[in-house]
Order: structure tokens, then C-alpha cells, then sequence
């Protein structure tokens, strides 16, 4: 592996960025799809790939991953919430990829190998795992971003090693720095979106309300519910209609609509979505993490139905906290519940003000720049530091909390000022005896001997890389510096 240095940056002058991806819903990919969209928009990118990982792997892993995982959200939504919540635990899994995982990773292994990429991008947290296991193992040698497509950070996707860590929302930033990640790695983005090159758009307040009902890529079935709940509405509007691919929804609602006349819409799946958010003034549908960037990236409110329990409940919950949204938990009420958004004077205005105020549609181009123009070492957290995340987790405690030996430590580059490392106090005391200089200072370097631990040895590997020495400066977590920096740079 060679590792980039500052000068190595500053001479090249193109970028090879491979996208990583997992096909579990729509989300995940639409993002990727953005970052790549965004890939245009720079001279130094010379080639970009996007790859979905399941879609290399065996078709019986791919069908367990994804469909099982929509299989348990229709027969056991109790499970997927169940689940969510365990996994919410920053490090509660620590050891390596499970076998099962790295045989069929080799497919991708293969595919990075030969596009040699010089930039990685995930958008799921499968390739996240993957990619930061080849950082430890000195095997690549590309800055990497990990992209979450949630409002709400889940502690599943942290993973030992990368560069840049993009989360979607400020508390999603503090909550990272609170656990003690470094605020230089970490940055709130927003979700990337494809971007449509248009201004905002102006909405004629004189005709009546679009709403815009969509029962998902796949069209889901709870679209019939929903629309035959609009037939009841008193106020005046209009609505569209996106059936997804599932042609036997489309076919009910069209039967069900058909004697409103001309004030439904209804469309299969199609490729308009951009220009119907834009034309649209109130969304009824279920909170993805995409659907609702794009959404709040237009201005247009939402109507939430039918969450996904975990990822999907909390994005509602942002949106409504923001004054972007309203819940429908029943299917009973789902037809007052939008008329009393319509009736009410000035609600929807507001409601659309709020979801203007907190789009970020330059999320995609955000991420590529923050990632390319960013540190070129990567921070590694080692498995200690990450017992002692998990454990201040669980005891509702921040890192800074912690003391003696299970103290969270940084070692910093000094050149670049970057976080580098994230250890327990007690390895910086091992790492002390092995490497101070005379005057005390702490330099890395390549350790040879197999006495040394395998932990210290993944940390040099993947740190120094070629180079052969790092001075860096040691800097414990204070509860000040945490918590400043948390709220006091925001664009971190």
C-alpha cells in the first residue's frame, strides 16, 4: 500500500472515486446515484463507478439481506424495531466481518482491486465495514466516506477506520463528538440528492393543493388506503397518484378514483418524480431517508404514513420536530388529518417555509468535497477505544466522562491537524515506551517485531502507510473540548 501524502494531494491532478452501495430499498442507491451525479461537477475526477455489493454477491445472500429484510417489515415490524434498537449501540459489534459476509465480499474485493480507486464512497454500512477492514489490513490506499441515508444516526454504521464520517443532521454530529469521535472528521451534510439544476419553486397559492401520494418504488398496497381516505377530504385539491412498479395497486386506485373524474392523477412508476415534488404542496407517504431529503430540498411538506419502524419512525419524528410534517398513525384518520393541514389558515405555508428551511439539495457535491479535499490519513479507532464508546453508551455518559485507563486519548498529525487515532489511555502509555524521542515526543513508526501487539500494528499500518516516521500530539478528552466544538463548529 502506498499512503498519499499532503504533497502527493496537491500534485495530482485526477481522482478515480468508486461508490459503494447495498440494494436494501431504493435509498442507498439514489445516493450513491447522487454522489456520482455530483462527480461531474469537479475537473480533477478522472472516473467514477458505482457498485451495489449485493448485487455481487450470491443471489441467496442478496435475496436474505434484502427481501428478508422487507419480509420482516410486513409479517414482524415488531422484529425490525427490536432490531434497530440493538444495533443503535455505537460498537456493539467489534470483531471482524463474519465469514459468511467476506466470502461474498470477494466479488467486490476484486472489482476495487482492479479500479484501484483513489476515493470510496459508501452509502450503506455493509460496504462501510468492508472497506474499513481493508484500510486496517494496508490492502487500499483511497480516502474513504461513510454516508448515512438517515436523519437519525444509528450507531451500526461506525466502523473502525475512514476518513470522513457524513452524517445527515447537526445532532447527528454532536452525537458522534459526544461519544468522542473527532469534530474534524465528522461533518452533517445532509442526504445526498440528485440535484435538478432548478431555483426553488414558486407555488401558485391560488389554485387548490397538489397533494402528491406515493406508495414507494415498489408501491405498496397501503397507497389504496390512503387515497380512499382523500375521497372524504372537504377541501378543495388535486392530487397525483405514483403507484410505483406494482401494477395491481395502480389498477385498485384507478377504480377507486374513477368517479372523482379529473381531480386524480394516477401514474405508474415513472421518471417525473423531480418535477411532481416541485409542482406538488403537501406529500402523503412513508419518511425514507431520500424521500424526505428530496422533499424537504423543494420545500414540500409531509403527510407520513406507514413508517418502517427504527430508521423510518425517527425521520418522522425530525421531520415533525422541525414543523415539516405531520403523522398519521391510523389509517381511520388519514383523510382529516390532511384536511385539517388545508383548512387551517397559513398551516401549510408554514409547514413548507419549514421544510425549505431545512433542505440541504448541495448535500451530494458537500460530501465529494468534504471527502477529496479532506485528511489524507485515516482516523482509526482501535478496539479498545471502541469497548470504551460502547460502554459510555450504555451507561448514558459521554466520552469525556470517562476516566483512568479506559479514557478516551487522540493522537493528532500536527502538520495537518487531523485526528489520526482514537485509543484507550492505556495503549498511548504502551505506545509511549516504544516511541517517545528523547525530549519525550511521541513519533510513529513501523514496528517489525511479532512480539508487539496485533492491535498497535493494524494502527501504525494503517496510519503511517509508506511513510516510515508520524510525530504526532497526544490530546486527551476533556468535557470543554467536546462539548464546544460540538456546538460551536458546525461546519466540522
Amino acid at each position: 500500500m502506498r499512503r498519499t501524502s499532503e504533497r502527493d494531494l496537491e500534485a495530482r491532478s485526477v481522482e478515480r472515486v468508486l461508490i459503494l452501495s447495498a440494494g436494501v430499498g431504493s435509498g442507498h442507491n439514489s445516493a450513491a446515484a447522487a454522489v456520482q451525479q455530483a462527480c461531474a461537477a469537479r475537473d480533477d475526477i478522472a472516473e467514477v463507478r458505482v457498485l451495489d455489493v449485493l448485487q455481487e454477491s450470491t443471489s441467496l445472500y442478496r435475496d436474505l439481506l434484502g427481501k428478508g429484510y422487507f419480509v420482516l417489515v410486513e409479517g414482524a415490524p415488531w422484529l425490525v424495531e427490536w432490531g434497530y434498537d440493538v444495533s443503535d449501540q455505537p460498537f456493539w459489534r467489534r470483531g471482524p466481518i463474519d465469514p459468511w459476509t467476506r466470502a461474498n465480499a470477494f466479488p467486490t474485493l476484486s472489482e476495487i482491486k482492479r479500479f484501484a480507486p483513489t476515493a470510496i464512497v459508501c452509502t450503506h454500512f455493509l460496504p462501510a465495514q468492508l472497506v474499513a477492514s481493508l484500510l486496517l489490513r494496508g490492502l487500499i490506499d483511497a480516502k474513504t466516506a461513510v454516508v448515512t441515508t438517515d436523519y437519525d444516526f444509528q450507531g451500526l454504521w461506525l466502523t473502525s477506520a475512514f476518513h470522513c464520517f457524513f452524517v445527515a443532521r447537526e445532532e447527528g454530529r454532536v452525537q458522534l463528538t459526544a461519544l468522542g469521535l473527532p469534530s474534524d472528521r465528522v461533518r452533517a451534510t445532509g442526504i445526498p440528492i440528485a440535484a435538478t439544476g432548478l431555483p426553488a419553486p414558486a407555488r401558485d397559492r391560488a389554485r387548490p393543493p397538489m397533494l402528491l401520494i406515493s406508495a414507494g418504488a415498489a408501491g405498496g398496497d397501503y397507497a389504496v388506503a390512503v387515497v380512499r381516505q382523500t375521497l372524504q377530504i372537504r377541501s378543495p385539491f388535486t392530487a397525483t397518484v405514483v403507484c410505483g412498479r406494482n401494477e395491481e395497486v395502480r389498477r385498485r386506485v384507478e377504480e377507486l378514483v374513477a368517479p372523482a373524474g379529473d381531480r386524480y392523477r394516477v401514474l405508474g412508476f415513472t421518471e417525473e418524480m423531480p418535477q411532481l415534488l416541485r409542482d406538488a404542496d403537501l406529500f402523503v407517504g412513508k419518511p425514507g431517508g431520500l424521500s424526505a431529503s428530496e422533499c424537504m430540498a423543494v420545500g414540500l411538506p409531509m403527510v407520513l404514513v406507514n413508517p418502517i419502524p427504527g430508521q423510518e419512525v425517527r425521520n418522522g419524528d425530525y421531520l415533525m420536530e422541525q414543523g415539516a410534517a405531520v403523522r398519521c398513525n391510523t389509517p381511520a384518520t388519514i383523510g382529516w388529518k390532511i384536511d385539517q393541514v388545508l383548512r387551517e389558515p397559513g398551516r401549510l405555508r408554514r409547514m413548507q417555509d419549514a421544510a425549505q428551511r431545512i433542505g440541504r439539495p448541495e448535500a451530494a457535491a458537500d460530501v465529494l468535497n468534504g471527502l477529496l479535499d479532506g485528511p489524507s490519513r485515516p482516523l482509526v479507532i482501535t478496539r479498545a477505544a471502541q469497548k470504551s464508546i460502547l460502554a459510555a453508551s450504555e451507561q448514558r455518559l459521554i466520552a469525556s466522562d470517562l476516566t483512568g485507563p479506559s479514557a478516551l486519548v487522540r493522537l493528532i498529525d500536527p502538520v495537518s491537524d487531523s485526528t489520526v487515532a482514537l485509543l484507550q489511555a492505556e495503549e498511548v502509555v504502551d505506545l509511549q515506551k516504544r516511541y517517545a524521542d528523547p525530549d519525550g515526543n511521541l513519533v510513529l513508526r513501523h514496528e517489525t517485531r511479532a512480539s508487539f501487539r496485533w492491535e498497535a500494528r493494524r494502527l501504525l499500518r494503517s496510519v503511517l502507510g509508506d511513510d516510515q516516521a508520524l510525530p504526532v500530539r497526544v490530546e486527551a478528552l476533556t468535557s470543554g473540548s467536546v462539548a464546544l466544538r460540538a456546538v460551536g463548529d458546525g461546519s466540522a
